[in-house]
């Protein structure tokens, strides 16, 4: 499985992106199964509403939702980011436990605020 994180999604949606055509080039051709994350979900939808946006597209796309099991892993990995010095968005940690937690890959143009959860299993889908 590869999930989609919300800087892709967004490049993706955007018609006019060269770049968004090619990571979706990438990650459909793939063959494994495609997702969006919950909290990737929101944070797009809060821009396509504030902005007039059409959102259908996006809500036929398999969202996954953020468990339980994602919550302690999420708290746990950052609270040891914070212990070692290094600032971690609340929401990037919650989604990087989304895809350790599914043993799934994360693709992502954000790889700079992503590869400190690779030390707890993250894997990152490169494009």
């Amino acid at each position: 499985m590869i999930i989609i994180d919300s800087d892709v999604l967004i490049e993706i949606l955007d018609r006019k992106s060269l770049k968004g055509d090619e990571a979706l080039r990438i990650v459909t051709s793939s063959g494994e199964e495609i997702a969006v994350t919950a909290i990737s979900l929101h944070e797009v939808l809060y821009g396509l509403y504030k902005y007039g946006k059409p959102v259908k597209e996006l809500l036929s796309l398999p969202i996954l939702s953020y468990t339980k099991r994602d919550a302690d892993l999420s708290s746990r990995i950052e609270l040891e980011m914070e212990r070692k010095g290094k600032l971690a968005s609340r929401t990037d940690a919650m989604i990087a436990a989304m895809a350790i937690n599914n043993n799934a890959k994360l693709c992502t143009f954000n790889q700079k605020h992503f590869s400190p959860f690779e030390d707890n299993g993250l894997a990152l889908y490169t494009i």
